[in-house]
């Protein structure tokens, strides 16, 4: 198959959006500078949990490089660039005082954006809570809806005059379900893990209240990661494991936010944190909805976890990413198809990408055809769905830039651009022609 080949994207809407999106503790760096307050994964890093044991601490400097990614983007050609604010660099207490330097330094990164004609897309929280606030309890503690109200209303007073596009949160199923291992402490029990999940939503409710009443024109969303959940074997015991996890990555959150109800198989473990009138506050109307997709999870039987699930093999045959993700383009359609059903908002795929371990070649390029196959893939699924009646309006690469990637730290690259990161080198891959290719074919 052609690298150069672009998919079919006949069914979508003429002012459809193409964008890239990246978060704040993946990128920026800077972690100690201009008063930035420390985050949980500055403090997980800092245990050395992370392979290799790298941290934030520089990343790709975005803090210090944004002029020069605003002009990637820009050559890319995308319409919109989704990004994350850090929460410990405006606030680092997480309430309180705000941090001038912090707030100056995305007002310069919306102005840059908008200067190269993008539009910002901004994202509370990916993540990186203060660990002040982790410190007083975090998301086990209902006050978390009362700091995370002030934090928007901070940033809205502060960017709502450019920016018009908020999502409140980033995959609150990965930040809650995993939370140990996404830098934050042991989950404890059961209990805590139910409790935050209801907390956090109760956040999000709080959060769309701000922005409405402090941002003109406001469209709001909260970005979801749906992956289907598969049982890894013909066993009952598997296929229990796949359900009740699906439950709890898949809907846990966006059923009480768009819906107005948690799923029946968790109510019971969500009712004792319940006080009256708090499905009220978490349903609050949306403009859009987030998804963020990669690939199906394949799940076993494992009793003794707390939810009774595992990660099991995949199935044969199945391709795989060199980080070892199902490449399966149907279940991304299939995906689509569900959150339109399901929930009726309108929807920007805001995460879809290749993990990999590409270095440049003995000429210096960067050739990363896995990527392009992938992304056509994908795309042409996307464009299926949107021909079967799906109302999809955006899509948005993860990522800009190859960066800290979780608990992987610097060892996967999802980026469009490679990152040298010795010398913090940008350069395109492949990918990156290919995708402004497709921009350009789709907005002649």
């Amino acid at each position: 198959m052609s690298t150069t080949q672009l998919p079919n994207i006949a069914s979508l809407r003429p002012n459809f959006i193409w964008g890239v999106s990246t978060s704040s503790f993946q990128i920026e760096g800077a972690t100690q500078e201009d008063g930035r307050g420390p985050s949980v994964w500055d403090v997980y890093c800092q245990r050395g949990e992370i392979k290799n044991h790298d941290t934030g601490d520089v990343a790709c400097d975005h803090y210090h490089r944004y002029r020069e990614d605003v002009g990637l983007m820009k050559t890319l050609g995308v319409q919109a660039y989704r990004f994350s604010i850090a929460w410990p660099r405006v606030l680092p207490l997480g309430c309180g005082s705000a941090n001038e330097a912090g707030l100056s330094f995305y007002d310069r990164l919306v102005d840059e954006l908008l200067a190269a004609g993008i539009e910002p897309w901004l994202c509370l929280y990916h993540w990186d809570l203060p660990q002040a606030l982790e410190e007083r309890g975090g998301w086990f503690n209902r006050e978390s809806t009362v700091w995370f109200a002030d934090y928007t209303a901070l940033v809205a007073a502060r960017f709502g005059d450019r920016v018009k596009r908020f999502a409140t949160f980033n995959e609150p199923s990965m930040f809650s379900l995993f939370n140990h291992s996404l830098g934050k402490r042991d989950r404890g029990s059961e209990a805590q893990f139910h409790r935050m999940i209801h907390n956090v939503n109760l956040a999000h409710g709080a959060a769309v209240d701000v922005l409405r009443a402090k941002v003109a024109g406001a469209s709001i969303g909260c970005i979801h990661n749906l992956q289907p959940c598969r049982p890894s074997s013909s066993s009952e015991a598997d296929a229990l494991a796949a359900a009740n996890l699906n439950v709890y990555w898949n809907y846990a959150f966006p059923d009480p936010q768009c819906r107005g109800e948690y799923p029946s198989s968790m109510r019971s473990a969500i009712e004792p944190y319940m006080q009256p009138g708090d499905l009220a506050r978490i349903c609050r109307p949306l403009d859009w909805f987030g998804l963020n997709h990669y690939s199906p999870v394949y799940v076993k039987s494992r009793p003794d976890s707390m939810l009774g699930y595992d990660f099991g093999e995949k199935p044969a045959g199945v391709p795989l990413t060199p980080i070892e993700w199902p490449i399966e383009p149907e279940a991304f359609r299939e995906t689509l198809q569900l959150v339109h059903a399901r929930y009726g908002l309108p929807i920007y795929v805001l995460e879809n990408g290749y993990g990999s371990f590409e270095q440049p070649d003995q000429t210096g390029a960067v050739i990363d055809s896995g990527r392009i196959d992938m992304l056509r893939a994908y795309i042409g699924a996307m464009n299926s769905a949107a021909a079967s009646g799906v109302d999809v309006r955006g899509y948005f690469v993860w990522s800009l830039l190859d960066n800290f990637e979780w608990d992987s730290g610097y060892s996967v690259r999802f980026g469009l651009t490679y990152v040298d990161y010795a010398s913090l080198r940008r350069i395109p891959k492949s990918s990156f022609r290919w995708y402004a290719d497709l921009i350009r074919a789709s907005h002649p």
